[in-house]
């Protein structure tokens, strides 16, 4: 799949190419049963360490506080995995870099992940296919 970037969002435009998979109803399922209480914080709020690293230092703000603890806003970590990239995908740093994995010549999955740093809610939002070499259109010669 070709991405071209991110659009007016800030998000990876859709390729008819590719899926993109949305996790939010399986979240919102999440919290409403920890809302009411057929889960509680402890069994939701286990983030890896290095998940919680990466969301302390270059998680991006999604605008919205933790539906677990509401005392502090999530953030977005995206991790990408492909060909050539190191076996537990890489977690770029800017949006810089992460317009250039998805641009990639290789094809690569990306993974949206919301966290709390304070608590360590965290969920998988979305994943997408991105970078690989678009189809070529007609059979004709060069």
């Amino acid at each position: 799949m070709s991405v071209i970037g991110p659009g007016a969002s800030g998000e990876p435009e859709s390729s008819p190419r590719g899926a993109r998979v949305e996790y939010r109803l399986i979240r919102n399922n999440v919290v409403r049963d920890v809302r009411r209480g057929r889960l509680t914080a402890v069994d939701v709020c286990d983030a890896h360490p290095e998940l919680l690293r990466a969301a302390r230092n270059i998680g991006r703000p999604t605008g919205e506080n933790c539906p677990i603890c509401d005392a502090t806003p999530t953030v977005q970590v995206t991790y990408v995995f492909g060909a050539h990239l190191p076996p537990g995908g890489r977690c770029p740093t800017t949006l810089r870099e992460l317009d250039r994995l998805r641009r990639r010549e290789e094809p690569v999955i990306c993974f949206e992940v919301e966290v709390c740093p304070a608590c360590a809610w965290h969920h998988l939002m979305r994943k997408y296919p991105a970078g690989g070499r678009p189809a070529r259109r007609g059979g004709g010669t060069r």
